[in-house]
């Protein structure tokens, strides 16, 4: 008969006796639990992309000091995106015989395309946002929007005529939130929004004008992607593209620490999939050694018999992988609309990569962990019909779970979608698997040498742990991986949002001052206390232009990173320091002594040295005000960004950097409805540039809010997943314990006293489960924190006893629930079936 038709009767046969049920299950939920998490976190991803593109005003910009060309909007038009335009700079605003420099904008219809701008008809009240709402569009020809500061300075109310340039432009609205209103010194502080159709009234555009150009375009993720493909060849020199990125540095922290825990999230569940697969399949091949057996006396040959159950669980794993996907579709759909209503960020339409992802995980899982027990069957001889006790797991199949731990390797590179995150995953585990599987020999062996020295049920149930030394072992491993996997998500998921709520603390800064003279520093500090606000510390700014490394000169055109071509093209801010700040950290080189002779050095920010590939002693020469400064690299520093504080891109020693042209710049926190204050600091010092991001801090810790969201539900679901181990754990020793009862009952034993026995070894087992996955989660979550994610470890005891107190009653409870059916076996049945 063919192999593969007899390997299909076999299957169907193995179905009907209930044979596959318990694979089946563990499989459909394992792959199902994987592709919810994956369906779900993709949706969750999109979105925080999509909600980071909000602070952008759309899903990719393309940035300019240069009119676009046509071609790019008749293009994206093409291609199904929208699009709209903005225009950036500086102009003075007149209302009678007043004056101010303002940020103007001029945008198109359709701004913006992502986010929500918001206005007010309250102008210059002290707490505007309280009546405002969202804008139906942009300001209508010949009327303007107004920021805050500029209402106030400028007293503007409802109906006011401004004049912008050549035109007189009516104040309707004033402005409570932009999307992309960001911290760049192209934008002061008081700003204005106009219809793009009113700038050629103004006369402001003329020939030699500084302009920042701005294409803003939205539409599908894939389709934003081809237009990105297609447009990065044809763009011009000045020509750029910004993502949330490239733009928004405050927030790239943010966004990148969600997608590594999403990661975290999609490895725990491979984790809990494979080792819910290695217990029913080797469950599976136990039971199934005996009908091997048989095969080999009518002459099957080993080779045949390994085709035939590979062939079974190929089919099987298909199959059942197809459902597990579906199951974990609809079960994101179930998971989506219950959050709907809790969750504000709106999830699009997952992608089929999950649905793909879930049918190759499930078979590579299913193949790699099913694969070592296959080889039992393989081996088993004939003489095992008349010696039962023939056919155990051989050093050859032991080894064979190498297989499974390169097939796990490789899916927790191919989830983490970082690969240093996923090596340290990996290497993880893998050495939890040895150390786990040490320990439980070891700690077997010892329960061995108890025997003697207790009695009744306790040494019945040591006995059954020590009788069963090779099963309880697996079991203590699956299972404190699987508590390890979750343990390790809440010792991260803890930390991580508490990192994320301390980051933005109440009185982070949210005004920064700039232009400040050195002959101001004693009236700006007097000002500061005498209107009881925290003074704050005032850096000093030098403005210089990169023109060489290392004595060559440099261009934008030289480098095809787009951040290293924007770096060049611009003015760094240099500082200099005595001391190393706390929100600055030396990863590479040293810093200067204090007091010490201080030469020509400087310390530069990790981000900038990276893009323009600067290393330690290289040499930097800037252009400042016409002279040329040289320093060499003596460090690279890594910065809090997070911080909202001032910070520099290069830093030298004191001394160095006295003669060149200098202002001042600090950042400090005034509380909600201060405006009076900050009018009197203006009206103080008008030639202070005053930039407001308190907009800007509500945006970031509005996201944070929602991530924050996203990932405890996605963390919840993983420990819904964690239940699978749990199951297979209990049931993989379920045929031993049928046994073992009948042989027990037989000899008198009363219900209870088997009760009793199974709860002690069921004790035993999470206690010593309970305490691997604490160890392990511990070193696990220290690494992942301290390396990957950049996040503070603190040692938590909790963890500790929440391991043990979950092993233990998660397990005895689950145990004593898996065996009730187990006493329910007539002795005599069971005794006649087994002979």
């Amino acid at each position: 008969m063919n192999l593969f038709k007899l390997s299909l009767r076999m299957l169907y046969r193995d179905l009907r006796a209930g044979e596959l049920h318990v694979l089946i299950f563990a499989l459909i939920i394992a792959v199902g639990g994987m592709t919810t998490i994956g369906f779900f976190t993709d949706r969750v991803q999109l979105a925080l992309s999509r909600q980071g593109n909000q602070l952008l005003g759309a899903d990719l910009v393309i940035a300019s000091d240069r009119s676009f060309s046509q071609d790019y909007i008749r293009e994206a038009v093409k291609r199904g995106l929208n699009t709209s335009t903005s225009l950036k700079f500086l102009s003075m605003v007149v209302k009678e015989d007043k004056n101010i420099l303002v940020g103007i904008k001029a945008v198109t219809a359709g701004y913006p395309l992502r986010g929500e701008l918001r206005i007010t008809d309250n102008l210059g009240k002290a707490i505007p946002y309280k009546n405002d709402y969202v804008a139906d569009g942009i300001p209508l020809p010949g009327s303007v929007w107004v920021g805050e500061k500029l209402a106030t300075r400028l007293a503007l109310t409802q109906g006011d005529v401004i004049q912008v340039g050549d035109a007189r432009l009516i104040v309707v609205s004033q402005i409570t939130m932009e999307p992309d209103y960001s911290i760049g010194f192209i934008n002061p502080g008081p700003r204005l929004l106009i219809n793009a159709t009113d700038l050629p009234a103004t006369g402001l555009i003329q020939q030699g004008s500084r302009i920042s150009y701005r294409l803003l375009i939205s539409g599908n993720a894939s389709l934003i992607e081809d237009f990105k493909y297609w447009v990065q060849p044809n763009l011009e020199p000045g020509e750029r593209i910004q993502g949330i990125r490239d733009s928004r540095p405050e927030i790239k922290a943010a966004l990148e620490r969600a997608e590594k825990f999403l990661s975290l999230a999609a490895m725990a569940s491979v984790v809990l999939a494979a080792a819910a697969i290695a217990l029913a399949a080797r469950r599976f091949t136990t039971r199934h050694q005996d009908g091997c057996a048989i095969m080999r006396c009518l002459g099957a040959r080993q080779n045949a018999i390994l085709y035939l159950y590979l062939c079974h669980f190929i089919i099987l794993g298909f199959v059942a992988s197809i459902v597990g996907c579906l199951l974990g579709f609809f079960s994101q759909e179930a998971l989506v609309y219950w959050l709907s209503k809790m969750i504000e960020i709106e999830l699009p339409l997952p992608s089929l990569s999950p649905f793909i992802q879930g049918i190759l995980v499930g078979l590579v899982l299913l193949l790699g962990f099913a694969f070592p027990p296959l080889l039992n069957l393989r081996n088993v001889p004939a003489l095992r019909v008349l010696r039962c006790d023939m056919g155990t797991a051989s050093v050859q199949s032991l080894a064979g779970y190498a297989l499974g731990l390169a097939a796990l390797s490789v899916l927790f590179l191919w989830k983490a979608g970082d690969m240093h995150l996923g090596f340290l995953v990996m290497t993880g585990f893998i050495v939890a698997i040895i150390i786990f599987g040490l320990l439980s020999f070891l700690l077997i062996k010892i329960i061995s040498s108890l025997r003697s020295t207790v009695g009744g049920t306790w040494k019945y149930g040591l006995v059954g742990i020590w009788r069963r030394a090779s099963t309880s072992a697996i079991q203590a491993v699956s299972l404190g991986l699987g508590l390890m996997s979750l343990l390790t998500l809440t010792l991260i998921r803890g930390d991580l949002l508490q990192n994320w709520h301390t980051n933005l603390p109440p009185d982070t800064p949210n005004h920064f001052l700039v232009n400040i003279q050195e002959d101001q520093l004693q009236e700006l500090a007097a000002f500061f206390q005498h209107n009881e606000i925290l003074q704050p510390t005032v850096y000093p700014m030098v403005r210089g232009r990169i023109i060489s490394i290392n004595g060559k000169i440099v261009l934008p055109e030289d480098y095809s990173d787009t951040r290293a071509k924007r770096l060049l093209r611009r003015d760094f801010n240099l500082s200099w320091e005595n001391d190393i700040r706390s929100d600055n950290q030396i990863i590479d080189g040293q810093w200067w002594e204090n007091g010490a002779r201080k030469k020509e050095v400087l310390s530069m920010e990790e981000g900038v040295a990276k893009a323009l590939g600067v290393q330690l002693g290289d040499t930097l020469s800037f252009d400042i005000a016409g002279s040329n400064f040289s320093a060499v690299v003596s460090s690279i520093r890594k910065v809090d960004w997070d911080s909202f504080r001032v910070n520099f891109f290069a830093v030298t020693p004191p001394g160095i950097l006295d003669k060149y042209p200098k202002s001042y710049v600090t950042s400090f926190y005034v509380p909600e409805g201060s405006i009076d204050m900050m009018n009197k600091l203006i009206k103080s010092f008008p030639n202070f540039l005053v930039i407001d991001v308190e907009t800007i801090i509500k945006q970031v810790q509005k996201v944070i809010e929602q991530v924050t969201k996203a990932i405890e539900f996605v963390f919840l679901f993983t420990l819904i997943s964690g239940l699978i181990v749990l199951y297979a754990a209990i049931i993989s020793a379920k045929d031993e314990r049928i046994y073992e009862a009948a042989v027990f009952r037989t000899l008198g034993a009363k219900r209870r006293q088997l009760l009793n026995i199974w709860a002690i070894e069921f004790f035993i087992l999470g206690a010593v489960s309970g305490i691997f996955s604490s160890m392990g989660a511990s070193a696990l979550g220290y690494v992942i924190g301290k390396f990957t994610l950049n996040i503070p470890y603190t040692f938590n005891i909790w963890i500790w006893l929440i391991g043990l107190l979950v092993g233990v009653i998660g397990v005895l409870v689950a145990g004593m629930l898996g065996t009730r059916n187990v006493l329910s076996n007539p002795p005599m049945k069971v005794l006649r079936e087994v002979s």
